[in-house]
């Protein structure tokens, strides 16, 4: 089965994917077509197949599922935009929730709440007490949690595939061409579709033509060997609740059901500023920042002295210039005829926001739903 791992330039995530979409002839035509394979495309495929079965829906992804962000992400579930609260943003996790019940998707989540910490006062009675640049201590608890990421990507991908949505992997696009019905033009063919979403994040700022304000990265993970109860206890993680730092400079993290601890920092940008596809966590630069990543945890608390690493990895994150999603008609499709939707730009906070999103944008897109006023292009 394919996981994740089709960028070995990003290193290996650690999360498997077991769902092979069959592979089937693509069509020439669908009633909608999503660019995307990822948590928010996936979404979007099943929830239009569930709202509306009469209708084709295509999924077009370049390599293969989770090949991006949605299979190297740390896992980490989290409430609101990167920016926090939105108008009308409603209750995330719970919206994620239902997105999964109603579609039968099991991916391990634990919605346990989420500590924000920082170096500066914390609560009193602060588990975490750590040597990073000052103490870091638990400064409040947010609604949050975790979940296994392969497991989303697969149980999404399972459920749009038996709602009968088509996923096509390897398959790239180059182009579009803004018709009345817009034609969409992938390596060896192409096809015509009446409505689209752009779902890819980071990886297409090309096609989507939302380059300026925008800033793709590739952002750095490792992950420890099991650790045992009484260390977990020592450095204040038995609650096993997933955590982030609001300074500087930034760490976060979360505790796997097998003891090991996913840890992240850093940011590597690539040779192609708009390409982040020519990052490779292998070059000097992000070999250094590992080290110093690695370091750096294992100076934290004398219980991670020696702690051994297992794994290294990267995945794409894009930020925008206001840290608010871009959730809006595509420019070309604003003349009135609302063909197209971009959605993406979660910095770093889509784990949960994205399926919740791209159940949003399937509802947008058959004219059940709204889209909101803060994710509009022009606000950035």
């Amino acid at each position: 089965m394919p996981s994740a791992q089709s960028h070995a330039e990003w290193g290996q995530p650690f999360w498997k994917i077991d769902f092979a979409p069959p592979p089937r002839a693509t069509p020439n035509e669908a009633d909608f077509a999503i660019i995307g394979g990822g948590f928010t495309g996936l979404a979007a495929a099943a929830w239009l197949r569930h709202l509306a079965p009469e209708k084709s829906v295509v999924v077009l992804e370049a390599r293969s599922i989770g090949a991006g962000a949605s299979g190297r992400t740390g896992g980490m579930a989290l409430g609101e935009t990167a920016s926090g609260d939105q108008p009308g943003l409603g209750d995330v996790l719970a919206g994620f929730s239902k997105v999964l019940s109603e579609l039968k998707v099991e991916c391990d989540l634990s919605l346990t709440g989420a500590w924000e910490i920082d170096r500066s006062g914390g609560l009193e009675q602060s588990p975490i007490r750590w040597n990073d640049s000052g103490t870091l201590r638990v400064v409040k608890e947010v609604p949050g949690g975790t979940l296994d990421p392969g497991k989303l990507v697969s149980g999404l991908a399972r459920a749009a595939h038996q709602l009968g949505a088509q996923i096509c992997e390897c398959h790239l696009v180059e182009r579009i061409d803004w018709a009345e019905v817009p034609e969409i033009y992938f390596a060896n063919g192409r096809m015509r579709a009446r409505k689209i979403l752009f779902a890819t994040n980071a990886l297409s700022l090309n096609i989507t033509e939302l380059e300026e304000g925008m800033h793709p990265r590739l952002t750095l993970a490792a992950l420890t060997e099991p650790v045992t109860a009484e260390q977990l206890a020592a450095i204040g993680l038995s609650k096993r609740k997933p955590f982030y730092t609001v300074d500087m400079p930034y760490l976060w993290g979360r505790v796997r059901q097998d003891n090991s601890i996913v840890w992240g920092a850093g940011l590597v940008q690539s040779p192609d500023e708009h390409n982040i596809g020519g990052a490779n966590i292998a070059a000097p630069e992000p070999a250094r920042l590992f080290d110093t990543l690695e370091r750096r945890i294992r100076g934290l608390d004398p219980a991670l002295a020696s702690i051994p690493f297992a794994q290294r990895w990267g995945g794409p994150i894009l930020f925008r210039d206001s840290w608010v999603p871009v959730f809006d008609w595509h420019p070309r499709s604003a003349k009135g005829s609302r063909s197209a939707i971009v959605l993406g730009a979660y910095a770093g906070h889509g784990v949960a926001l994205s399926s919740y999103l791209g159940a949003w944008a399937a509802e947008a897109l058959v004219a059940r739903r709204d889209l909101p006023l803060w994710g509009m292009i022009s606000a950035r």
